[in-house]
C-alpha cells in the first residue's frame, strides 16, 4: 500500500510541487505513524522551496511546518500515544503528506474535540505570536504596541491574542486588509502611503512598549527607533539565509550595547525549541482558549493536501488575509 506526499523537485515556484507516491510502511521503534488531517501554509514553506532559508535542505524534499492528525500505528517501545489518538506536531519539513512518521517525543497532544482546521494555525503562527508576546516581550496590560506585518497568518494571531491581554495596538497592513486590523481593535497603518515611523510618533510621542516585526529587514532599524526608554522590539521574520541570521542576531546584540534604555531580540521556533517545556505549556493554553471560544484562527482558503501548489500560490499572492489550511479530503 502507497500514501501521496508533495516533493520539491527544485528551487522555484509552486509549479515544483510534485506529487510522489511513497511506500507505506510500519512505523520503526519509538516511532508513530500519524493520518494527516490538515497542515497550515506556512511562509517557512514558501521560503524553503525558494531556498530563501538557512539550512534550507536540498530538493527534492517534502515543505510543511507543521501538522495535526490522528495516530494510526505505533511502533515498538511508544508509551505515550496509541492509536486514534490526535496529535500535531511541529515538523519543519515533511507536513505536505497523507502520512507522516514523528518520534513519540515529537507529539503534542490535542483535544480530540476540537477542529482540525483551526487547530493547524496554532502549531506555528499562533505559537510565535504567543511567545513573543509573552515569553520574549513579556507584555502587560494597557501596553502600547506596534505589528509590523499584520494582516497574515502570525499578524492576526497578535491580534487576538493581544486584545486577550489588553493591549494597544497599532498594525501595519496594506489598505485593503485594514478591516480585519480595526476588528481586533487595532489602529491600521497602511504601508504603502503611510512612513510608520512617522505616523506612530504623531499618535505616541512618548514611544511604544513593544514592536513586532515580521518583515526582517529595514524595518527592524525602523521599529527601534520608536521604542521608548524600557521597550523591546522583537523580531521573528525570516532573515533568508545563514548570513541574514547572523546580521540580524549581531545586529539585535549591538543595540543592546546602546546606552539608551531599549532593548531588541530575534524569535525563532529553532533557537527557541532546545526546551520543550515552555512549548507543550504555551500550546496547551492555545488549545484552551480556542476550546474556550476566545480565539478563532481566520481561515482565508482551505486546499485539499495534494493540492499545495494552489495554496502556494495563494499565500505568494499577498491577498491572504489570515490562515491557509491544507486539508484531508474527508475535512473539506
Amino acid at each position: 500500500m502507497n500514501y501521496k506526499s508533495l516533493s520539491v523537485a527544485r528551487r522555484g515556484g509552486p509549479e515544483n510541487l510534485r506529487v510522489v507516491e511513497r511506500e507505506l510502511k510500519a512505523p520503526p521503534g519509538g516511532q508513530v505513524r500519524v493520518r494527516v488531517l490538515a497542515v497550515p501554509v506556512c511562509a517557512p514553506d514558501i521560503t524553503a522551496r525558494y531556498g530563501r532559508s538557512p539550512f534550507v535542505p536540498n530538493p527534492p524534499f517534502t515543505p510543511g511546518y507543521a501538522i495535526v492528525g490522528e495516530v494510526d500505528a505505533v511502533g515498538r517501545g511508544v508509551s505515550k500515544a496509541a492509536v486514534g489518538d490526535r496529535v500535531a506536531a511541529l515538523t519543519v519539513y515533511g507536513g505536505y503528506a497523507e502520512f507522516v512518521y514523528l518520534a513519540e517525543n515529537q507529539l503534542i497532544p490535542v483535544p480530540s474535540g476540537l477542529n482540525p482546521a483551526q487547530v493547524a494555525p496554532l502549531i506555528m503562527n499562533y505559537l510565535v505570536a504567543y511567545q513573543v508576546m509573552h515569553r520574549w516581550a513579556r507584555v502587560k496590560r494597557g501596553a502600547k504596541v506596534l505589528i509590523i506585518g499584520a494582516s497574515g497568518g502570525i499578524g492576526t494571531a497578535f491580534l487576538q491574542l493581544g486584545r486577550l491581554a489588553g493591549l494597544v495596538m497599532y498594525g501595519v497592513a496594506s489598505k485593503n486588509k485594514h478591516a480585519v486590523v480595526t476588528e481586533y481593535g487595532a489602529k491600521p497603518i497602511d504601508y504603502s502611503t503611510e512612513d510608520f515611523v512617522e505616523a506612530i510618533r504623531n499618535m505616541e510621542p512618548d514611544g511604544l512598549d513593544a514592536v513586532f516585526d515580521g518583515m526582517a529587514g529595514d524595518s527592524f532599524r525602523r521599529g527601534y527607533s520608536i521604542l521608548r526608554r524600557g521597550g523591546v522590539l522583537v523580531g521573528y521574520g525570516n532573515p533568508m539565509s545563514y548570513a541574514g541570521t547572523v546580521a540580524v542576531l549581531g545586529r539585535a546584540l549591538l543595540y543592546n550595547l546602546l546606552p539608551d534604555g531599549k532593548s531588541a531580540k530575534y524569535y525563532s521556533t529553532g533557537i527557541s525549541r532546545l526546551d520543550r517545556r515552555p512549548f507543550l505549556e504555551d500550546w496547551a493554553d492555545l488549545f484552551r482558549l480556542l476550546q474556550e471560544g476566545k480565539i478563532k484562527p481566520i481561515l482565508d482558503s482551505k486546499y485539499p493536501i495534494l493540492e499545495a501548489a494552489r495554496a502556494n500560490e495563494r499565500l505568494e499572492s499577498g491577498q491572504v488575509v489570515g490562515n491557509i489550511v491544507l486539508l484531508s479530503p474527508d475535512l473539506l
